[in-house]
């Protein structure tokens, strides 16, 4: 009886690769309207509220960049991780250590310590990212710890670390009881860069993440060799390039950007500590390093993108009465649009007996 298989392809399509990205997006709006339909909702009016009324005014088109920032941050250092085979999947916990350093720096000067206070703590945020993101990176140097395991699981530590200090001593003495630093001063808060909105220089900062990400990449020496382990790890080692460096390299450049995304979330448009500093920035930015094929144009439009899905997902609840969890769902077809199309740029649907196997 004939059965679909999967056949590999003997060249995939260099431009198929390069518009998966664009067909996983149509395919999620195609789904959203039948989503919307199934619900009882218009499909046009629901796309509509969805993906176009929260940047209908510069104030949406303000909220765009706030979330985009941290998205573009993290993905940015993850691409780079990814392309050199570091599967760090602890971006979460990353950008929330950072915030836990930089904002910690901000209570400790809760008057405001002049113009140097705001860079230091941008500083302490890349490197409290980089010390989390070093845990992982030593076990699987130095005893072969699947980082994909550590990494993620050291996430939930830390947000259960930001939550004992927020519950504990770093809890407001006037807020009311609830699990809240201090506000930070104004020495240590962000400048808003466009009037009217919460748009602040994280949006500057994560453009120019993307582009000495392409730089490292693209025309220095240390990304080649990224590249290159992350290819062909036997011909890297007889090339002399080691893997433990590069281990290291993604580790750290991925921690770091992502602890830089969790100071500037608490120093820009949230202004204090609170039990949650993201709304899962740091595993989208997973789906956003992907859907923008480990590239820094590729992560900046997905990064845009995966932010409207958040503007749309509070857009929905206020406009269309629909839970919270939309986002998610749209987050989510939006994966597994991108999965099955690189399934199909690589391989091909047959219909047709199974080939006999042959006898030893």
């Amino acid at each position: 009886m004939p059965r679909p298989r999967l056949v590999p392809r003997q060249m995939p399509s260099r431009w198929m690769a390069l518009l998966a990205p664009l067909i996983a997006a149509l395919a999620t709006l195609l789904s959203g309207a039948v989503l919307f339909a199934a619900l009882g909702r218009d499909p046009l009016q629901a796309l509509w509220v969805f993906f176009v009324s929260p940047v209908s005014s510069w104030y949406g088109l303000g909220e765009l960049g706030v979330k985009a920032a941290p998205l573009i941050l993290c993905a940015t250092g993850l691409a780079v991780g990814f392309r050199g085979g570091v599967w760090n999947i602890g971006a979460e916990g990353q950008l929330t250590l950072g915030a836990i350093a930089g904002g910690g720096l901000a209570l400790a000067f809760p008057e405001g310590a002049g113009l140097w206070l705001l860079p230091t703590m941008l500083l302490a945020g890349v490197l409290g990212g980089m010390l989390w993101a070093a845990i992982p990176a030593l076990l699987r140097t130095r005893f072969h710890t699947n980082e994909i395991l550590t990494s993620l699981m050291l996430s939930y530590v830390a947000v259960q670390l930001l939550g004992y200090l927020v519950h504990g001593p770093w809890r407001s003495p006037e807020g009311y009881n609830f699990p809240e630093s201090m506000l930070f001063s104004a020495d240590a808060t962000l400048p808003i860069i466009l009037p009217g909105t919460r748009l602040h220089p994280g949006i500057l900062a994560a453009l120019a993440a993307a582009l000495l990400a392409w730089l490292l990449m693209a025309r220095l020496f240390p990304g080649y060799r990224i590249k290159v382990v992350g290819m062909a790890r036997p011909a890297a080692a007889y090339a002399g390039f080691s893997h433990p460096r590069t281990v290291w390299w993604g580790m750290l450049v991925g921690g770091g950007l992502a602890g830089l995304a969790g100071v500037m979330e608490v120093a820009g448009p949230i202004g204090q500590l609170m039990p949650r500093v993201s709304p899962g920035y740091g595993f989208a930015a997973i789906i956003v390093a992907f859907l923008g094929r480990l590239h820094p144009v590729g992560v900046i439009l997905a990064g845009l993108l995966m932010a409207l899905l958040y503007l749309g997902g509070e857009q929905a609840q206020i406009g269309l009465g629909l839970p919270p969890a939309v986002t998610g769902l749209f987050q989510g077809m939006l994966l597994f649009f991108v999965l099955a199309s690189d399934v199909f740029i690589h391989f091909r649907l047959v219909w047709g007996p199974l080939a006999p196997r042959a006898k030893s």
